[in-house]
């Protein structure tokens, strides 16, 4: 009989594996720095950047440049892109991504180097169009998961560290990326913004380029020059003109009716206080707390906590009044047990985060903190629709329905760049498949209100 194999043990088939897939990633780390040292030094002395470009079809000269920090932009220039659309997407704020460089969550040092794009009215050096963009060296806190490209690349002998990815980081949150000042002007710069990256992907030489969760309508803009269209899942809520949460369960089906009202009665008989907290009333010890919360939370999960402890006293002082933080606490004792953070958009509120004091277990009180109470917000603030973070099939039993999401890839290797296309086609019919399945045969809504959904 042979002998059973242990882990302290290893065959040496096994063994040869294991080194192969050692020496493997030890070149692809050395090839990701030499490329990273490559590219740092093209920066220094790189001139594409300062290059005056005609916009076609518009009576303007623009200049493409890369700010190396959110410090670098003025925050009223920056903003003024960034609201563009109309609709005032708080991620997407100077003060977001500044609180996120400040607080060091976003440095070179945790693979996010700062490349953010801007493009000038070479004439009068206004700000016309920018990118919040990022040079990384891994793939971590994005939500939009790339990590058997990487794999493709690597088994091509191609590094794909580092890559260039324009995003708003640690969240899934659809917005434009390509930020926009109105005006006359506004499709001009938009077309050479998205041109302007794939040049500056080719000068950089990096793997690729990946707009994540930007919107439909911009996704098929950047498919019109050569990106790679992909589509994910999330689950939304919207506000069908309710004013109270009652109106809401009014539209559900009853059993769907009578599972939220026990789970909301479960958590009211537990005790527990629950406070909507925004602006001024937001003190340091409740970012304190949830801190606390956020850190149990990912520990007790095997999660990398992105945000650092600095960063949720960045955004209470930088944006206050665009946080909503929802605190559970013990109705005796005052003390904090659970937490959710939001911000507050124009049209949207943005669940985020959501964090647990160590040793606390209260059934149900995560759909409470995160799904109900933001329900109750968006209604109370009359904002069209609430969006709850990534994944979920859950949420849907409890209002949230499937939507879809978009992003935009270029891959500059011509080979790989049709394997993944040829992928992409067929997860998008598979994407399809499934949004069709849990909207016909999930919804919690009643049929007649289903059908308007």
């Amino acid at each position: 009989m042979q002998p059973a194999l242990s882990p302290s043990c290893p065959s040496a088939h096994v063994r040869s594996v294991w080194r192969s897939a050692v020496d493997k990633n030890r070149l692809s780390q050395r090839r990701s720095r030499a490329a990273l040292q490559s590219l740092e030094a093209l920066q220094e002395q790189q001139e594409i950047s300062q290059q005056p470009s005609a916009a076609a079809g518009a009576q303007i000269v623009l200049r493409l440049q890369v700010a190396t920090a959110i410090s670098e932009v003025k925050q009223s220039a920056w903003d003024a892109c960034a609201t563009g659309s109309g609709e005032m997407n708080p991620f997407l704020l100077w003060s977001f991504l500044k609180a996120l460089e400040d607080s060091g969550s976003v440095v070179k040092r945790q693979g996010w180097i700062p490349q953010h794009v801007l493009l000038y009215d070479d004439t009068t050096s206004e700000l016309m169009g920018c990118v919040p963009l990022y040079l990384k060296t891994h793939s971590y806190g994005e939500y939009v998961f790339d990590h058997s490209w990487a794999s493709t690349h690597m088994r091509c002998g191609l590094p794909y560290y580092p890559k260039l990815q324009s995003c708003v980081p640690f969240t899934p949150v659809t917005g434009n990326r390509l930020l926009v000042k109105p005006g006359p002007n506004a499709t001009a710069v938009t077309k050479a913004l998205a041109k302007g990256l794939l040049e500056l992907t080719d000068q950089f030489a990096v793997s690729s380029l990946h707009v994540t969760f930007n919107t439909a309508e911009e996704s098929n803009a950047l498919a019109e020059v050569g990106y790679l269209q992909r589509s994910g899942i999330q689950y939304h809520w919207e506000n069908r003109g309710y004013t109270t949460f009652e109106d809401f369960l009014a539209d559900l089906k009853q059993s769907k009716r009578k599972n939220i009202r026990q789970e909301r009665k479960s958590v009211a008989s537990a005790g527990l206080t629950v406070k909507k907290l925004t602006g001024d009333d937001i003190k340091p010890h409740h970012w304190e707390a949830f801190y606390q919360g956020y850190i149990n939370t990912t520990d007790r999960k095997w999660g990398q906590a992105y945000l650092t402890h600095d960063f949720f006293h960045c955004l209470g002082q930088a944006m206050p009044e665009k946080v909503l933080l929802v605190m559970a606490e013990d109705s005796a004792s005052g003390k904090p047990v659970a937490g959710a953070l939001n911000l507050i958009g124009s049209h949207a509120l943005f669940g985020r985060n959501w964090g647990c004091m160590y040793g606390t277990a209260i059934k149900n009180l995560h759909f409470e903190l995160c799904y109900y109470q933001a329900i109750e917000a968006a209604i109370e603030r009359g904002l069209s629709r609430v969006e709850a973070g990534a994944q979920g099939e859950h949420k849907i039993q409890r209002g949230y329905l499937p939507s879809l999401t978009y992003s935009s890839h270029y891959i500059r290797d011509g080979r790989v760049s049709a394997a993944i296309e040829d992928y992409l086609v067929r997860e998008n019919h598979q994407i399809m498949y499934q949004l069709d399945g849990l909207t016909m045969q999930a919804s919690p809504y009643k049929p007649l209100v289903a059908a308007k959904l």
